[in-house]
């Protein structure tokens, strides 16, 4: 990872590859200098085959806090549609990448905080984290696909409640309505996701990788089982399986 940002760091270590939102003094608000570096990183962490998992993050009191308002205040109609194709590209990136993706979550979580953290694979948030779509009470409505994956995520009922009121909630609500996987004091975040990430990078990572692809398009699960016999790591799960061994991926 040689790759020099400013407002993005980018960590590797051994298998598991960290993306911190590196703005605390604006709770890293996204700007376009941030989508920017932050699809370059991840082309970068895509493009390397030796990360199995990737953990995103934000550095300070927030995970994302939401768009950077002071940027849009004055963009033209033009220039916010592109703003917004270019969050929305770079939220798909984060959807399809090719290793799970876990968003740790460590405080504000809104907006395009929110959108983001709904491209990973996994949230684990901090008992002190916020989430919300407030966009309406800016007169504006989400534009890094929040529509589309909030639903999705949480259901159409509550997705239509959250957004139509801009109402902010706790990361217990968060939990109870399937917004996150998990809640867990702050000081013990990082290291539950650490935990978590090294979990899944000691499995198969072709077979997690095709899981992944099938549970993005369930019609293609049967052809991608069919794939998952062609590498080594079936013939090695399944010996050690057999054998009472841990395998050796």
């Amino acid at each position: 990872m040689s790759t020099s940002y400013t407002t993005i760091r980018l960590d590797c270590n051994g298998a598991i590859a960290t993306l911190t939102i590196d703005r605390p003094e604006s709770l890293n608000a996204l700007s376009r200098k941030v989508l920017e570096e932050l699809e370059q990183a991840l082309h970068e962490v895509a493009s390397n085959t030796e990360i199995r998992v990737l953990l995103l993050t934000g550095e300070g009191r927030a995970f994302v806090a939401g768009a950077d308002i002071a940027e849009m205040r004055s963009l033209s109609p033009s220039e916010a549609k592109d703003f917004g194709a270019l969050g929305s590209r770079v939220f798909r990136t984060i959807e399809l990448m090719p290793m799970p993706v876990i968003a740790a979550i460590n405080g504000f979580c809104l907006g395009g905080g929110c959108e983001m953290a709904l491209s990973a694979d996994i949230r684990i948030a901090s008992s002190k984290a916020k989430f919300g779509q407030p966009e309406v009470g800016l007169g504006i409505t989400p534009g890094f696909s929040g529509t589309q994956r909030l639903p999705r995520t949480i259901g159409v009922g509550k997705a239509k409640e959250l957004i139509y009121t801009g109402r902010v909630i706790k990361a217990e609500e968060a939990l109870a309505i399937g917004l996150v996987n998990q809640v867990v004091e702050p000081e013990e975040l990082i290291n539950t996701a650490l935990e978590l990430a090294q979990e899944i990078a000691s499995q198969s990572p072709n077979a997690v990788r095709l899981s992944k692809e099938a549970i993005t398009g369930i019609a293609a699960e049967n052809t991608l089982f069919g794939l998952a016999f062609a590498h080594p790591n079936q013939q090695e799960g399944m010996s050690a399986f057999l054998e009472k061994r841990k395998p050796q991926f």
